[in-house]
């Protein structure tokens, strides 16, 4: 099975966040993991969801 990965625009998109805000959160070392490929930034689809999920319990305390 193949890996999914989202751009920078792709992840803000389905955030309706900007991009800038994931800029900031990658220097504060917050947000979900990404990979830098070839000076891309790249976020895994399964990152990207264990993040939602541990958001979503977060907010549920």
């Amino acid at each position: 099975m193949p890996v999914r990965h989202l751009t920078q625009d792709d992840l803000a998109q389905r955030w309706r966040i900007s991009a800038r805000t994931l800029e900031r959160w990658r220097w504060l070392q917050e947000g979900p993991q990404f990979l830098k490929i070839g000076g891309r930034v790249v976020y895994r689809l399964a990152d990207v969801e264990a993040y939602e999920a541990a958001k979503k319990q977060e907010m549920a305390r």
